[in-house]
């Protein structure tokens, strides 16, 4: 905990607007959404621009005090929770867009900007910001940079990395590295800003970004389809791409488990099609009117269908009608909540292992804990299953939850093997931080901890996070 002549150094450099130690104030800051993890904090700070996030650091690196940042916290592996007692860094008041540039295709945020904040403002401009997940109405660009936020849109914008121009980071020791640069081609030297996104604020505290924007799709077009097995999803997937190619920005995934929590827990929800089916397809394509897009999905749909690669599908006709159906795959996680105790892993493999994945993890898993109920569903189109466990019908929860580490161990080998990833898009946090040992080599936990150290060589950001030095 910091000294209380610490404390009073801080609240000097925000003033009184820029802090809180009020209990009821602080206490939703302390716990992520799924409750895992409570955290404390004697104080919360709310900076308002970059040279007070560069204060506040300086001291803290001077009196080596730990500090947690915080966007809108809506991770999911802990990252953002200060569980020791550090200070709490909510950067929710640096929430300006400095600017909207439609010329250049790019906009400046500051790190308290929340996703949809920033989609509005550059929908007013005629552009399209295309990181889109189902907690953008709180996440913000600071967070999602930090973690390297994937969402609905990968397929064809990529992830958070791929979409960061420049950024204004502040460094342990207080100095700020100005990075904005808006350029689509710098080859002068080290690539910085790549250290910090992803990073959890392990390494420096991002307080605005330069992003790309995009031209806004004159049309859209949305449909789902009914897929008999995980294996005829990945088949339907190239058969789109070859149809539309990177027109495709969207290919969701879910099983029939899953969409049958979503209608019993989820109001104003109703089952797309006359018949169940084992698996649905959620897919989205976007371009100029001039293009037949229509057309070429209707006929790619159809040969689907004929081939029996698809038993089923749907094209929405309105937007209210787009919107209920992403409602469907966006409701998952809320759905799985009220059902009841569940087991997350956010991981990815090659996309042609994906079938593999499913039907070994469940299977092995089920072995271990019969009756469980696997949901696996999300980003098909690039390889990020959230591969979720029901507890089994009136099972004890917190007995299930317990065996928590061992079903994880049964999935992250497995997905190991297949090539893939133990973190997709939620990063490492707090809980696959030692879970991650596993997995990378020597050289790469070595070249981690080095970066670490040399950034941060007190180790006051976030520490425990991520990677232990």
């Amino acid at each position: 905990m910091p000294s209380a002549d610490v404390i009073a150094r801080l609240k000097a450099i925000v003033g009184e607007q820029g802090f809180t130690d009020d209990r009821d104030e602080i206490a939703p800051h302390l716990v992520e959404w799924r409750g895992r993890w409570q955290g404390q904090t004697p104080i919360l700070l709310k900076p308002q621009c970059a040279a007070e996030v560069a204060a506040i650091l300086s001291l803290c690196n001077d009196t080596r005090t730990p500090v947690v940042p915080q966007g809108g916290n809506t991770g999911l592996a802990g990252g953002q929770i200060p569980l020791a007692g550090e200070v709490l860094l909510h950067l929710g008041r640096m929430n300006r867009i400095r600017r909207i540039d439609a010329h250049q295709s790019s906009a400046i945020a500051e790190a308290g900007v929340m996703l949809a904040a920033l989609q509005r403002a550059a929908d007013e401009a005629g552009m399209y910001f295309p990181l889109s997940l189902a907690s953008e109405g709180s996440a913000t660009i600071g967070g999602a940079l930090s973690t390297n936020a994937g969402g609905v849109n990968v397929l064809r914008y990529g992830s958070a990395r791929a979409l960061a121009l420049g950024l204004e980071v502040v460094l342990a020791d207080g100095r700020i590295l100005d990075l904005l640069r808006t350029l689509h081609k710098d080859n002068t030297g080290y690539d910085l800003k790549q250290l910090f996104i992803g990073a959890e604020g392990t390494l420096g505290v991002i307080t605005a970004a330069a992003v790309k924007l995009f031209p806004e799709p004159e049309m859209s077009v949305t449909a789902l389809l009914a897929c008999p097995t995980p294996d005829a999803a990945v088949t339907l997937l190239r058969r789109l791409r070859q149809a539309i190619g990177p027109l495709l920005s969207a290919f969701e995934f879910f099983p029939r488990s899953g969409l049958g929590m979503v209608l019993t827990h989820i109001p104003q929800t109703r089952d797309p099609f006359a018949r169940p089916s084992g698996w649905y397809v959620l897919a989205e394509a976007g371009g100029g009117r001039a293009l037949p897009l229509y057309d070429i999905i209707e006929g790619a749909i159809a040969s689907a269908i004929a081939d029996d690669i698809a038993t089923d599908a749907t094209i929405a006709a309105s937007e209210s009608q787009r919107a209920a159906l992403w409602r469907l795959r966006e409701s998952f996680s809320e759905a799985q909540k009220r059902e009841g105790a569940s087991l997350k892993h956010d991981v990815s493999v090659p996309v042609d292992s994906i079938p593999e994945l499913i039907a070994s993890g469940s299977a092995a898993v089920e072995r271990l804990v019969p009756g469980i109920r696997p949901v696996p569903f999300g980003h098909l189109g690039d390889g990020n299953v959230h591969f979720n466990f029901s507890a089994p019908q009136n099972a004890d929860a917190d007995s299930f939850i317990a065996r928590r580490d061992e079903i994880a161990r049964v999935i992250h080998d497995l997905v190991a093997s297949l090539g893939g990833s133990i973190s997709a898009e939620h990063g490492l946090g707090i809980m696959k931080r030692d879970e991650i040992l596993r997995y990378k080599s020597a050289a790469e936990l070595d070249t981690m901890r080095a970066l670490k150290r040399t950034l941060d060589p007190n180790n006051i950001l976030n520490p425990g996070k991520v990677v232990t030095v």
